[in-house]
């Protein structure tokens, strides 16, 4: 097998730095986080070497996506993959009456929460968010509670995501079913009732992929 064509000296640097942002971020830097970091004013001069990067099998990327950067494992040095991962905690989510929170991806995070790989294997478009609330306690998700989220605008009726609400400004955390134009959002709580809106004003930002019980 021929032997894979030595990087550039940018190139080094720009395997090194999406590797160290990861893993101290717990998500893959912007093309322009790239770009102010190596003194690159122009994204096609950086988009140009992540093609390279990724054409000797250093990354995966995905170009739908602002952050769709991803270190192969095993290019850090020994083969051996990460043991865990940092996941950023973006807010609170209301498991109750909606609770005011902004689109996941328009602030920064307050914190992380270090996860094993058995708990979650996936390393894009994962984030945290806390829970306000008792809406949700039948599906043992109490007040407190970290809910680990996978970024995806749909999810099969039945599930549970974090739903935003734009005509009420709110986001809740509910079971999802979307019935022909009307959208069903189920508590967990024999307390409480379903509640509507219109399907299309129901925006899954996430779903619910693990919960992280806070003693």
């Amino acid at each position: 097998m021929a032997s894979k064509k030595p990087l550039s000296e940018r190139q080094q640097q720009m395997l090194g730095f999406i590797t160290q942002f990861s893993d101290e971020h717990g998500y893959p830097p912007t093309i322009r986080d790239i770009g102010t970091k190596l003194g690159i004013s122009s994204t096609s001069v950086v988009s140009y070497n992540l093609k390279i990067l990724e054409k000797e099998g250093l990354i995966h990327r995905d170009e739908t996506i602002s952050r769709g950067l991803k270190v192969v494992q095993g290019e850090k040095g020994n083969g051996a993959p990460r043991r865990g991962m940092k996941v950023p905690i973006l807010g609170t989510i209301a498991a109750g009456q909606p609770l005011q929170l902004p689109d996941a991806g328009q602030y920064s995070p307050e914190d992380f929460i270090e996860l094993t790989r058995d708990i979650c294997s996936e390393t894009q478009g994962i984030y945290a968010l806390r829970v306000k609330g008792d809406s949700m306690i039948d599906a043992l998700v109490n007040d407190g509670d970290l809910v680990i989220i996978r970024h995806q605008e749909t999810v099969e009726n039945g599930q549970m995501a974090a739903v935003w609400l734009p005509e009420d400004g709110e986001t809740t955390l509910k079971y999802v079913s979307l019935e022909n134009d009307q959208g069903r959002l189920r508590p967990a709580n024999p307390t409480m009732t379903d509640f509507f809106r219109p399907a299309a004003q129901c925006q899954v930002k996430g779903k619910v992929i693990a919960v992280i019980r806070q003693m």
